[in-house]
C-alpha cells in the first residue's frame, strides 16, 4: 500500500504562521527561510494549495459566524439611531435599515452584491425628510398611544 503524500513539518509551520500569526506573507517566508521560488512551487502543489484554500474557507466561515452572531445587536443599534438628534445620522440609519434586506439576502445566498448595490441608495432631501417625518410621527404615536 503506497503511503499518501503529506505536507512537511516546514510547510505546516508556514501555514500555521500565515493564518495564526501577526506576520505578513513575506515575513513568514523569511522566518522559515523559504525562498519565493520554493513557496511558488508549494503553491503549485495541489496538496499544499488545497490545505491553504481549506484554511481560507475556514476563516471566511468564522467571519460569517461572527457577523451572524452580532447582526441582531447591530440591527437594534441602527433602529436606535433613527431617533438621533442629528438628522444626518438618523437619515443614514434609515438608509442602512432599508438596505438590510438586500444585504441579508445576498449574504444568505452566498453571493456577493453587485457593484451597483454595494452603496445604499441615496434618497433625495425631500424623500429623506418624508421618511424622517413618518418615523417621528410613529414615535410620537407610540408615546401618546
Amino acid at each position: 500500500m503506497a503511503r499518501e503524500k503529506q505536507l512537511s513539518k516546514r510547510q505546516l509551520a508556514v501555514l500555521d504562521d500565515l493564518f495564526g500569526g501577526e506576520l505578513d506573507e513575506q515575513a513568514v517566508l523569511d522566518k522559515h527561510q523559504v525562498s519565493r521560488s520554493l513557496y511558488d512551487r508549494w503553491l503549485a502543489d495541489s496538496l499544499f494549495a488545497e490545505q491553504l484554500e481549506r484554511r481560507i474557507a475556514g476563516l471566511h466561515r468564522q467571519s460569517r459566524l461572527i457577523i451572524a452572531r452580532y447582526a441582531p445587536l447591530a440591527a437594534a443599534k441602527l433602529v436606535e439611531l433613527t431617533g438621533s438628534d442629528s438628522q444626518e445620522t438618523a437619515r443614514k440609519a434609515c438608509l442602512d435599515i432599508i438596505s438590510l434586506p438586500m444585504t441579508a439576502q445576498a449574504t444568505a445566498s452566498g453571493k456577493s452584491q453587485p457593484a451597483d448595490m454595494q452603496e445604499p441608495p441615496q434618497l433625495s432631501e425631500q424623500a429623506a425628510s418624508r421618511l424622517l417625518a413618518a418615523l417621528a410621527e410613529d414615535e410620537e404615536d407610540e408615546k401618546t398611544g
